[in-house]
Formats: structure tokens, C-alpha cells, sequence
């Protein structure tokens, strides 16, 4: 177990949970490309990875924001190519990373201590990342966290998921991509400019839920989604990627529809999204973009 403070505080005054986790402080920032700790290791750099050559890894993160029983956190290396990204992913390395997906969400399912698991990305120094090499990480809570809870609640009968859908399928206008079983669009309510949601269009509880070939799919439109982004300011993009499914537990909630949802950053090229008083005081977030907008000019950027 690493050493330092481990703790879940509970904020009475908006009712959420707090994680202490005092000892990140001392965590890896922003090494040079020589002393990556995500790179294969080398004669005179022993990394993260004992191994000249790897196409994916997983580990236990040594910096962690909980520790066992109190959750878990595993870092997912998408390749072993410094100078790559999900958009850049050859199509084996992306069928992999579906794979290893799954089979962490499985494995830490399965595990006592946990109720909910939490794949993501955080990609650019804009949303806080620390290690250039690409990578994403998987949060395993020993709880359901705020944001998948609220979605869980029975709201209405059947899934809401199921029924936005629908509703953008019928509008049409906010649709980006609708093939394979797989749908990606900008919510009219969108948070974020340019936010893409991308979900399978039957009701898939989780990646465990879903057959090899919709996996691929679900990630193939994801990584879509990721060039487009890049295209969009000729730069790459800062994002975060999370994805929602269901807790775990022998019978998915009715809500538990699985989506990824993506946040980039940029609001134009060189211009932040940031999150200020209204988004972070008060909780209402206020979007510079239409979302009709915003659909139209991803549109005519995917491949």
C-alpha cells in the first residue's frame, strides 16, 4: 500500500464525499521525455514498465486517490509510443484497449469493496495532466459517485438514456455519428463547447454488457469523435473522457445505459473553458457555443 493519508470526508454542506489523498503532492509532473515513466525501459531507465517493448499496460497508480478497502486506482497505458494518443491508435492497439477495458471493469466488479467503476482520460496540461505519454486511468469507488448516482435514479419509466436517443435521432441536427450500432452527438444541453456524448443505440448496461464487435464500434466512434477534435483548432486538444456505466451488482439499475462522454476544453483556438464562479459556486455551468453549432462544424470534420 503506498504510504501517506487515505481518507473519504463527508461534506455536509452539499452532501458529497471529499477524497484526502495529501501524498499525490509528490507525484510525477511533467518529466522529460528521457525520464517518462510510462515509456518501455531501457539500459540506465528502469520505468514503470519492466519491458524493452509492451503494446498495452495496466498497473496500480503510485500516486493513488484512494487506497484498498477504500477503492482503487489503476493506470491504463494505451501504448507504448510517447509521441501518440487515442486519435493516433492503430486499429489492433484499439481493439486491445477495448479489450483491457473490459476486462478491468469485470475484474474490479467483482471485487467486495467496490460499487462503482470509473474509466477515464484526462488528456493536455490544460485539464491537469502530469504525464505526457499517452494513457487513461480507472477509479475503482468503494461508492456511488454524485454525477452516475444522479443519472442512476429511476426518473422515468424506462431508460432516459434510451429516450434521449431517440429524441436526437429524430431531431437529426445534433447527430455526429449513427452507424454500427453506435451513436455519437452534441446534447442539446451540453456543459461544455463542442461536448460529444457517444453511446451504443440499444440499451448495453456496460463494456461487459456488449459484443466484441460493438465494443470496436463504441471505440472506433470515440476515437472519431478524438480526431475531430484535434482537426477542429489545427492543435491538439485538451479533454476530458469519461465513461458511465453501470455499478456494480448482480442486476444493472433500469438508467444504467452505458455513454462516454467527452469535455473539451477549448472554446476557440487558444481560448479556455474554464471553470469559474457560476460553474464551481453555484453549479450552473454557462456554454459560449450552441450546440447546433457546434454539431455542424464537428460534422465536417470526421473521417
Amino acid at each position: 500500500m503506498p504510504n501517506g493519508v487515505y481518507q473519504r470526508r463527508w461534506n455536509p454542506l452539499r452532501r458529497e464525499w471529499v477524497l484526502v489523498a495529501a501524498s499525490r503532492q509528490a507525484r510525477t509532473f511533467l518529466p522529460e521525455r528521457t525520464a517518462c515513466p510510462l515509456c518501455p525501459s531501457r539500459p540506465g531507465h528502469s520505468s514503470e514498465i519492466p519491458a524493452s517493448r509492451y503494446q498495452a499496460a495496466v498497473f496500480e497508480n503510485r500516486f493513488p486517490a484512494m487506497v484498498a478497502p477504500g477503492g482503487h486506482c489503476e493506470v491504463v497505458v494505451y501504448t507504448d509510443q510517447h509521441d501518440g494518443s487515442f486519435a493516433t491508435l492503430p486499429d489492433d492497439r484499439l481493439q486491445l484497449l477495448a479489450d483491457v477495458w473490459t476486462d478491468r471493469y469485470r475484474e474490479l466488479s467483482r471485487r467486495p469493496d467496490v460499487r462503482y467503476v470509473f474509466i477515464f482520460e484526462n488528456r493536455g496540461e490544460q485539464v491537469g495532466v502530469t504525464l505526457h505519454h499517452p494513457h487513461g486511468q480507472i477509479y475503482a469507488y468503494s461508492f456511488i459517485p454524485p454525477v452516475p448516482a444522479t443519472e442512476l435514479r429511476r426518473q422515468t419509466r424506462g431508460c432516459l438514456q434510451c429516450r434521449l436517443i431517440r429524441d436526437e435521432l429524430d431531431g437529426k441536427r445534433r447527430v455526429l455519428i449513427n452507424g454500427a450500432g453506435i451513436v455519437a452527438y452534441v446534447p442539446g444541453y451540453a456543459r461544455w463547447p463542442y461536448e460529444v456524448h457517444v453511446t451504443s443505440r440499444t440499451h448495453r448496461a456496460s463494456l461487459a454488457a456488449m459484443t466484441p464487435a460493438l465494443r470496436m464500434s463504441l471505440l472506433t466512434s470515440m476515437q472519431r469523435v478524438a480526431r475531430a477534435y484535434d482537426r477542429l483548432f489545427e492543435t491538439p486538444m485538451p479533454y476530458m473522457m469519461v465513461m458511465h456505466q453501470a455499478p456494480t451488482g448482480a442486476k444493472p439499475p433500469t438508467q444504467a445505459h452505458l455513454h462516454v462522454e467527452f469535455y473539451p476544453t477549448l472554446r476557440e483556438r487558444g481560448k479556455l473553458k474554464y471553470l469559474a464562479g457560476s460553474e464551481s459556486g453555484a453549479g450552473v455551468f454557462i456554454n459560449d457555443t450552441l450546440a447546433e453549432e457546434s454539431a455542424d462544424r464537428l460534422r465536417a470534420l470526421l473521417e
